[in-house]
């Protein structure tokens, strides 16, 4: 906690999980989060070991932040932090998160018995992020990269609408319809995918 206790500490980690991210790019994702106060989790973060500044090379050259192998290992903490947190009655799928917490979130509500019985790769456009996941036997890997060749696609401009259909019941052809959503390639491996994942029932 002496870590990664301070508010906003973790979920900074959380942004950072899928690779190196501009500061532009993290605080884009933290609403709320001021400058001043993103700027001293972030140095308060390195001087821990958890993170690292590295310079793009050209013509990028642009400073990032990335995880170390030690902030990298925090990944099943934010998993546990997140299945306490959908165990609670006032937890609402619905509410507005950003893609990586999307994808942090299957990895942590993955039914684990479905995974040897699907194969392919799906993509996720959600705005300006892309990442594709590869289920199979030894887990559900979700990088940072091009969905081209992906036999299935979903894209949205939130994450929120993808969540709204796994996690809340919102029919898919309603999000298709009402908000926006697009499913290419396989729809059958989509639904299959989708239908992999499920908070746990409430405690409270």
């Amino acid at each position: 906690m002496e870590l990664i206790g301070e508010r906003w500490s973790l979920l900074i980690v959380r942004e950072l999980m899928f690779g190196g991210r501009r500061f532009s790019d993290i605080r884009a994702n933290l609403p709320g989060i001021s400058a001043k106060v993103l700027t001293e989790r972030l140095e308060s973060l390195e001087q821990s070991g958890v993170l690292v500044r590295r310079r793009l090379p050209p013509p990028a050259s642009a400073q990032v932040y990335e995880l170390t192998a030690f902030g990298y290992a925090a990944e099943p903490l934010i998993q546990e932090a997140g299945r306490w947190a959908a165990q609670s009655s006032a937890h609402d799928p619905t509410l507005p998160l950003s893609a990586a917490s999307l994808m942090l979130s299957m990895r942590a509500m993955v039914d684990r018995a479905m995974l040897p019985g699907l194969r392919g790769r799906v993509g996720f456009v959600i705005g300006e992020e892309r990442f594709v996941a590869e289920p199979g036997p030894g887990g559900l890997p979700i990088r940072r990269g091009d969905v081209q060749g992906a036999d299935a696609v979903f894209l949205a401009n939130d994450a929120a609408i993808i969540a709204g259909g796994i996690y809340a019941g919102v029919p898919w052809a309603d999000l298709e319809r009402e908000a926006g959503l697009v499913i290419e390639g396989d729809r059958d491996l989509a639904m299959r995918y989708v239908a992999m994942f499920s908070l746990p029932p409430p405690l409270t």
